[in-house]
């Protein structure tokens, strides 16, 4: 039902390092963690970039939006600075090379597709072609444990995702589950349902586990928040305090 990680490191380093960066991986292994939730957009010319907002102005400087800027562009973005001085001149990162990284490095990937809008598909498409690309030997062996998460909150991305590689896994991912949440996952084939914690019950996870299907939470910042879902049967969620909650955590 869930053979990955059960805890799992918020865009690299949570609050500890800049989000969807190559320092924070660093970070985050420092941490211990080997276990990454990261987003992916498309550059103006079709290439995914690791970034989760689509308009410049909070993790890098200047105006300006993803999908209209071209991707060796938004790699010479400061990505860092806005964090920190020490991190001034971190490089928006490609999706190739972060993943070449976390591979390298052995760190599991919950890759969410962050598509700009009206890019739903082409990201979704994009992002699971990319992910095949690199993980040619886990999908002929068949083994689920060996593979990303991909993980959108546009369906649209999903089903995209789904028709271009129908053997990765996909979740659904929703701030509060819709009455059709259900129907949703197996219309898409998903293998999990990921939500804010703070929108879940003990009733509602309960719901989701008997349908089989992985419980993943976003994004649960303290010991105690932890405890009370993995007790409700939660699977796994990512967190920004790696400081406070280990990748043993239990």
């Amino acid at each position: 039902m869930w053979p990955y990680p059960r805890i799992v490191a918020h865009r690299g380093g949570g609050t500890l390092a800049p989000e969807n960066t190559i320092a924070a991986l660093r970070c985050g292994l420092a941490y211990g963690f080997r276990a990454v939730e990261f987003d992916v957009m498309l550059s103006r010319d079709g290439i995914g970039m690791v970034m989760h907002d689509e308009q410049f102005g909070r993790t890098v400087p200047g105006l300006g939006s993803v999908p209209t800027t071209d991707a060796a562009d938004l790699a010479r973005l400061d990505a860092g600075g806005w964090f920190g001085p020490e991190f001034r001149g971190e490089p928006v990162p490609t999706f190739t090379g972060f993943v070449e990284y976390c591979q390298a490095q052995r760190i599991w990937m919950n890759i969410e597709i962050k598509p700009a809008q009206g890019f739903e598909a082409a990201t979704g498409r994009w992002v699971a072609e990319a992910t095949r690309d690199k993980f040619t030997a886990a999908l002929a062996a068949g083994d689920p444990a060996g593979l990303p998460l991909l993980s959108s909150f546009s369906m649209a991305a999903l089903a995209a995702a789904r028709d271009a590689v129908p053997a990765l896994p996909r979740g659904c991912l929703f701030d509060t589950l819709p009455a059709d949440w259900q129907g949703q996952a197996a219309a898409l084939d998903a293998v999990a349902i990921h939500t804010n914690h703070q929108h879940l019950t003990p009733a509602l996870a309960q719901a989701v586990k008997q349908t089989g299907l992985g419980l993943f939470c976003y994004t649960v910042n303290t010991p105690e928040r932890a405890r009370d879902i993995l007790a409700w049967g939660v699977d796994g969620f990512c967190t920004d305090r790696i400081d406070l909650i280990g990748p043993a955590f239990a």
